[in-house]
């Protein structure tokens, strides 16, 4: 799911070809240097010029494509070879090792941690960031799923826009969705109004038994319902044609789909439904045996500063998980970041979870249900 959501969030930036190590020539020995593991497009040659620049730190990075390229190359050097790691927060499991004790180390006092966003660092617990008792990653991005909505033609306050509006009489012939995507966002409408409880779709990661009765359900409800199928999308092209090409008006969609559409049309908005916006998460930490820990910290924290999170967002089109990072993005990431994230928004994500061995195929049977109703 990684690749595929990233290679559909660049927003325009240059696509970085992997693997890639930088390592700069002129930076101050006597200051030492770190080693990261991170995402193809994250340190982008600005913030890692700046990064050397205000700390004099030599910056060795190398990047990767995939969770399991990431989590084979920790694996195969028994946890050893780099000082930081930028995993999905619900890959940490991945990053145990034979004992079950994580490659990771608790987060140094000295970071900064106060300045990730503090619902996402409480949340980060629930969903791999603490391991043992210890904060073992924080939070370092994040990007949503929730509803594109065309107001010219469906016009709902944004208070009141629901996962249940994809399924209005005004909606027939004219919803858009990823199947894969849908029967989540639809099962949380249907969970608040007690259609059928879910437990806030949890319920599907509980279980063989849960996930089929709770999917099971949804599905059926939204067959019922099939009049209102407009488009299936996969990926960004394709979400972006369904309003653009087969007319929707309204769609479960990425973030990036409807923040482009409304830089093109104000009548598009990207917005958060009330039962909560679906997120994903990503992360970074300090493994435990980091030959350069003093650097290490210094890293931290330069990524943890607002600015170097503006920077990111714009290199990127992801939002930072630092608090006032979007302040320092450009005008456009910045106007749309204040309109769709309020604070009651910022409070009430709904996180994807680490996969349990029977999440993926068990939904895909229900895909391939909706798909051929």
């Amino acid at each position: 799911m990684n690749t595929t959501r990233r290679s559909a969030l660049k927003l325009g930036a240059a696509a970085l070809a992997a693997p890639m190590i930088l390592r700069a020539t002129d930076a101050l020995a006597s200051s030492g240097s770190v080693k990261v593991l991170a995402w193809q497009d994250y340190i982008q040659p600005n913030i890692a010029e700046k990064f050397e620049a205000d700390t004099g730190i030599q910056l060795e990075l190398t990047t990767f494509g995939s969770n399991d390229e990431a989590e084979s190359t920790i694996r195969a050097n028994g946890g050893k070879g780099f000082d930081i790691v930028f995993p999905s927060i619900t890959n940490s499991a991945g990053y145990l090792d034979d004992n079950g004790d994580s490659y990771f180390a608790e987060v140094p006092a000295d970071v900064n941690v106060a300045n990730v966003i503090p619902s996402f660092l409480r949340d980060s617990a629930s969903l791999g960031g603490v391991h043992a008792g210890q904060q073992i990653l924080l939070p370092f991005d994040w990007g949503t799923e929730g509803l594109t909505l065309n107001r010219g033609k469906l016009n709902i306050a944004d208070a009141d826009l629901s996962y249940g509006d994809l399924w209005r009489p005004e909606a027939k012939g004219a919803a858009a969705f990823r199947q894969k995507s849908v029967i989540m966002g639809t099962g949380l409408y249907l969970d608040a109004i007690g259609e059928v409880p879910s437990n806030r779709m949890l319920d599907v990661y509980k279980s063989e038994d849960d996930a089929r009765r709770v999917w099971g359900a949804v599905a059926r409800w939204i067959i019922e319902r099939k009049e209102n199928f407009g488009a299936f999308w996969n990926n960004a092209t394709e979400a972006t044609a369904a309003f653009k090409e087969a007319g929707c008006v309204i769609g479960q969609t990425w973030d990036t789909t409807g923040l482009l559409l409304n830089r093109e049309n104000a009548d598009f908005v990207y917005r958060a439904p009330k039962e909560g916006i679906i997120t994903w998460l990503d992360s970074f930490g300090m493994l435990k045996q980091a030959e350069n820990k003093e650097q290490a910290v210094a890293f931290m924290n330069f990524m943890l500063q607002p600015e170097v999170g503006g920077m990111f967002a714009n290199n990127t089109g992801y939002n930072s998980a630092v608090m006032g990072a979007a302040e320092f993005a450009n005008a456009d990431f910045k106007r749309q970041f204040n309109e769709v994230y309020t604070a009651d928004v910022l409070g009430n994500m709904w996180w994807w979870q680490a996969d349990t061995p029977f999440f993926a195929p068990i939904r895909n049977e229900f895909v391939e249900i909706i798909t051929n109703a």
